[in-house]
């Protein structure tokens, strides 16, 4: 089975580059200093800060293969790729919510990079679902926890 792409937009790519390189220069030296300070106390049976640096140390090789392999099956969204008719990745889409009569804005990204308190939405949420491959003018209702919102596609940027 190949591997799954990871969508990614420029700015995405270079957090993703930025964070591995931390993870690799900063924190794996942090982590291996309380590794060292822990087994000088001794007993390693019985070491409870040598089990958490441990736990530490696997979390961040963890998270650092995740990451190298997020990056090696990266494709990138190209700006002029963006189609403005209808909503794909990197559209920057403006959508009225019929029950509070608010306007929202969100950016479609690919699952690795959503952050919605930075209002970028995975094309895998729900919202994300609705209203990906759509025209301006559409209306789409979107099953959430909090119920059946249902939302008109007012602009695509």
């Amino acid at each position: 089975m190949s591997p799954k792409e990871v969508i990614l937009t420029q700015d995405g790519f270079n957090k993703l580059e930025k964070e591995l390189a931390y993870l690799k220069s900063v924190r794996r030296r942090e982590v291996a200093g309380r590794i060292k300070n822990a087994i000088s106390f001794g007993d390693l049976s019985d070491n409870s800060e040598y089990e958490d640096a441990k736990n530490e140390q696997a979390f961040l090789e963890g998270r650092i293969i995740t990451l190298e392999k997020m990056l090696r099956h990266a494709r990138l969204i190209d700006s002029g790729e963006i189609n403005k008719e209808i909503v794909g990745f990197g559209s920057r889409v403006s959508l009225k919510d019929f029950d509070s009569d608010e306007e929202l804005e969100f950016t479609i990204v690919g699952s690795a990079e959503s952050d919605p308190f930075d209002s970028k939405i995975s094309n895998e949420s729900p919202v994300g679902q609705a209203i990906f491959g759509k025209p301006v003018g559409t209306t789409v209702e979107v099953n959430t926890p909090a119920g059946m919102i249902k939302y008109q596609i007012m602009a695509i940027k």
